[in-house]
């Protein structure tokens, strides 16, 4: 079954979130997003910027390529 991109980023995105224990909440108020931004994001009820992409990534330390590779 192929996935498309949101479904990749949400899934990468909430494995990062988990491996650091941090709540959707915690991590919006980190990355200075509104409070319900990542459970958004995490549901797919959402389209995510480039801009906030890049800050995900830059928080997690890692290329903002790789929130679009499928088994991050």
């Amino acid at each position: 079954m192929s996935q498309n991109s949101k479904e990749i980023i949400a899934i990468n995105v909430k494995k990062l979130r988990e491996e650091r224990k941090l709540t959707r909440e915690n991590l919006s108020l980190i990355l200075g997003f509104e409070n319900s931004y990542i459970s958004k994001l995490e549901k797919q009820n959402m389209n995510i910027t480039i801009d906030k992409l890049d800050k995900i990534a830059d928080f997690f330390e890692i290329a903002t390529i790789q929130l679009f590779k499928y088994n991050l």
